[in-house]
């Protein structure tokens, strides 16, 4: 009933009930485990995957997975492949005698999570556990984050609480402590979910700063170069313009150079911003008493580190642009001189056409007066010859009165010659 369908129909149909939160009940513990997967590790990432399922006895992967749930025997494993990470989410039901002292991954087998393939960017523990009716206090929560300051707020419109420090704590793992009132299982498993995305796309997001900060001093180094170029452009003193538009192109390779290896870090650190806006905006935080929202606290600590790589990004932006102006000009500078030594070369020429035609005209009164010498000296041999044979002339006075005939013919016929030569060309 239908036209054929289009190749990826029903993947992009498919993509939006991907990765779907999981239905979580408390008291429940889950782990969550972000690594930076290089291109060249990910079939033996996804191999390594297979070998624990196999290990454990449950399904395998396939081939061409991009996410896999499931159970491993009192332990749930969620899988997601991303652009550049892969996360696990690893869940236990049940609580611990203290928050975040029997993390679910310690089911797994020995070694296997540490010889995952990639570097870990992101590792948290968190806890479901049900709520009493108020909110805890201060002295509780200082003792499940360690004595440091938490963040947290009341979230889904009064359906629970979280809470965290965004610390990473001496087990290499940050914390969440999530208290539900009237959390629907999925409600629970969305809430986990996006806790675990703020704190991956926050890390994410911020690898760019490690690269806005060493990029800073070459900018600066390139702001200070470009300006004493700009001011010996714009001083005219007769220096060297090649000099100064070679040096003007090295600026450029550079600024070109940083922007290159810079641009995907700052644009994924933008594209990770809003994620974790997003991500922190579906948490409908309402405060409580005496605690710092998330929303509050990413606002004063994180985007300040965002703003940072945005302004360097934008920076080297700017500077690229400037150095091609200060290229532009100088080039168009040396065009100008350029002209001007063309203009000087062709007047010289000009000049030097003048004077060869001044050459070639007295050349041409020397040849009328040697091509008359010679024919007067021909007639003069004839005349002689007449006379000779009986005729009753005198030579000489023959070849006096020829003389200027055969000058006038002479320039007359050189005349023609060239006038003809000048038709032609």
């Amino acid at each position: 009933m239908l036209p054929p369908d289009h190749p990826e129909r029903i993947v992009l149909a498919e993509e939006v009930h991907a990765r779907p939160p999981e239905a979580l009940q408390a008291p429940c513990r889950a782990t969550y485990v972000a690594v930076l997967v290089g291109v060249d590790d990910r079939a033996r990432e996804l191999a390594h995957l297979i070998a624990l399922c196999e290990q454990l006895g449950a399904v395998a992967p396939a081939a061409n997975a991009r996410h896999f749930s499931a159970d491993l025997g009192g332990l749930r494993i969620k899988w997601e492949r991303h652009g550049e990470f892969s996360g696990y989410t690893f869940f236990a039901s049940g609580g611990s005698a203290m928050p975040f002292d029997e993390p679910p991954v310690a089911r797994l087998p020995a070694g296997w999570l540490a010889a995952i393939p990639g570097v870990t960017i992101v590792a948290a523990h968190a806890e479901l556990l049900g709520a009493a009716p108020q909110a805890p206090d201060a002295a509780m929560l200082a003792s499940h984050f360690a004595g440091n300051i938490v963040v947290g707020a009341s979230i889904g419109d009064g359906a629970g609480h979280a809470f965290t420090d965004f610390r990473v704590h001496t087990d290499g793992c940050a914390r969440f402590l999530v208290l539900s009132r009237e959390f629907t299982p999925r409600q629970a498993g969305r809430t986990l979910q996006r806790l675990f995305e703020i704190e991956a796309y926050r890390m994410l997001a911020l690898l760019a700063l490690p690269v806005a900060r060493s990029l800073l001093p070459h900018i600066v180094a390139v702001e200070q170069a470009l300006a004493a170029l700009t001011g010996a452009i714009a001083s005219d003193g007769g220096g060297d313009d090649e000099a100064l538009l070679q040096e003007l192109t090295r600026l450029a390779a550079e600024v070109e150079s940083g922007l290159a290896a810079s641009q995907f870090r700052f644009g994924a650190c933008k594209a990770y911003y809003e994620l974790v806006n997003t991500r922190v905006t579906e948490l409908r935080e309402q405060r409580l008493p005496g605690l710092q929202t998330i929303e509050e606290f990413m606002a004063r600590r994180f985007m300040p580190a965002v703003a940072t790589c945005s302004t360097v990004s934008q920076r080297l932006h700017d500077l690229s642009e400037r150095v091609a102006q200060a290229s532009a000009l100088l080039s168009t500078r040396v065009d100008i001189a350029r002209e001007r030594q063309n203009q000087a070369l062709l007047a010289s020429m000009d000049r030097r056409a003048k004077l060869q035609l001044r050459l070639q005209q007295t050349v041409e009164g020397l040849s009328v007066a040697a091509i008359t010498y010679y024919v007067a000296g021909v007639i003069g041999y004839l005349a002689k010859g007449l006379k000779a044979g009986g005729l009753q002339i005198d030579p000489d006075l023959t070849v006096g009165l020829l003389v200027p005939v055969v000058a006038v013919l002479v320039l007359l016929g050189l005349r023609r010659a060239r006038r003809h030569l000048g038709r032609a060309d």
